[in-house]
């Protein structure tokens, strides 16, 4: 039930500095030592995104499963839905813990397809249940790598206007993505619920700082910040939608018309 994701936010609001650390891979078999080792080194726990793709994917009605595969050889879950007549493409970006369909994503992702946006839902990196968010930034090599290959494949589909949508601590990972590599085929991006103190005037591309007047305490005490970076860059803006929580409860109307209406402009 979505209204239990109030306490699971604040209790992995996310805060920490970003670090950096080498993907590995790690055999099936390895145990529970082999899967902590991967962890420390950066590495998602499998055996959870494997969890959580048998529990979805026979629910999902909106787009197809593809797998993408990472330089290791492990092979990610997106949701892929295409548009009608696409105006462009969409990757969506979920938040800790969770899956390319739980809470304000699928909404996002299924309803920008009625849009006009194709979208494609990527299984981000997750760790063991009781993960902290501080123990998630030696996991953003691997979050920018799968954002890498998301962009791939929507640029082999014929997509040449591709946006990121990303939540909470995807926003995170994504900033990794883009911080690390200037020539990322993405023309905007949508943070939603960034709690933290990125520095939106080092990307060099359109940012829409989108939150909820009732978000989790670091996200709307660190709005004006990212508004000032904002200044720094064309065509980037801020909005909070007004009643709203860190996951849009009840309020999906507001936060696609939002999402759409900025890629509507920018794109």
């Amino acid at each position: 039930m979505r209204i239990s994701l109030v306490a699971f936010a604040l209790l992995f609001a996310c805060t920490g500095a970003i670090a950096s650390e080498n993907v590995v891979s790690v055999p099936a078999n390895a145990g529970k030592a082999g899967v902590k080792a991967a962890q420390a080194a950066g590495q998602s726990h499998y055996a959870r995104e494997k969890k959580w793709a048998d529990e979805i994917l026979p629910a999902v009605l909106v787009g197809d499963p593809v797998y993408l595969e990472l330089p290791n050889k492990h092979k990610f879950l997106g949701l892929y839905a295409e548009a009608a007549k696409p105006k462009a493409a969409a990757i969506v970006v979920h938040g800790i813990g969770v899956h390319p369909d739980h809470g304000l994503i699928g909404p996002l992702r299924q309803q920008l397809v009625d849009a006009g946006y194709t979208t494609l839902s990527l299984q981000m990196p997750i760790l063991k249940v009781d993960a902290k968010p501080e123990d998630y930034p030696p996991t953003f090599d691997e979050a920018a790598q799968r954002l890498e290959k998301a962009a791939a494949f929507l640029q082999a589909k014929g997509h040449k206007k591709i946006a990121l949508v990303s939540h909470s601590m995807g926003c995170r990972m994504s900033y990794r993505y883009l911080g690390s590599q200037a020539d990322a085929p993405i023309a905007a991006w949508v943070a939603i619920g960034n709690s933290t103190l990125d520095d939106y005037s080092k990307l060099k591309l359109p940012v829409f700082d989108l939150y909820g007047q009732n978000d989790l305490p670091a996200v709307v005490k660190n709005a004006p910040k990212r508004a000032a970076w904002l200044k720094e860059r064309a065509g980037s803006m801020q909005q909070s939608v007004p009643g709203a929580n860190h996951f849009f409860e009840g309020l999906d109307a507001a936060l696609i018309e939002a999402v759409r209406g900025y890629l509507d402009q920018t794109l």
